[in-house]
């Protein structure tokens, strides 16, 4: 029986639902990228934190990030060359119960004393 998937902690719910390209030449064609690929994608690429540092923020082990990452990153890239709409949405997550302060800060606390 396989082992059941973790929940993936986020910062904050995305504030877009997707992307949709100008041209309309493959319009109807979507790739849904989940939130918690959108979040690695916003910890790793926007915010610059490594692998580690986004595994540790997301409550996951760093194996699982890299192939999250990898798999969001191939979704945009399809969607971005071939013209298909990107759509925000689904995924194993939970928001952090720290989103309505800063919770970067908050969630560095806490990484670092987990981590003692």
């Amino acid at each position: 029986m396989p082992r059941p998937k973790k929940c993936r902690r986020i910062c904050a719910m995305p504030e877009s639902e997707g992307f949709q390209p100008i041209s309309r030449e493959k319009f109807g064609e979507k790739n849904i990228l989940t939130i918690d690929e959108y979040e690695t994608i916003r910890l790793i690429d926007y915010e610059g934190c490594s692998q580690e540092q986004c595994a540790l923020k997301m409550d996951v082990a760093r194996t699982t990030v890299t192939s999250i990452y990898e798999s969001a990153r191939f979704k945009i890239a399809d969607a971005v060359i071939n013209g298909k709409i990107l759509v925000i949405s689904g995924g194993n997550v939970k928001l952090c119960e720290y989103s309505d302060k800063c919770c970067n800060k908050v969630c560095e606390v806490i990484n670092r004393r987990n981590n003692l």
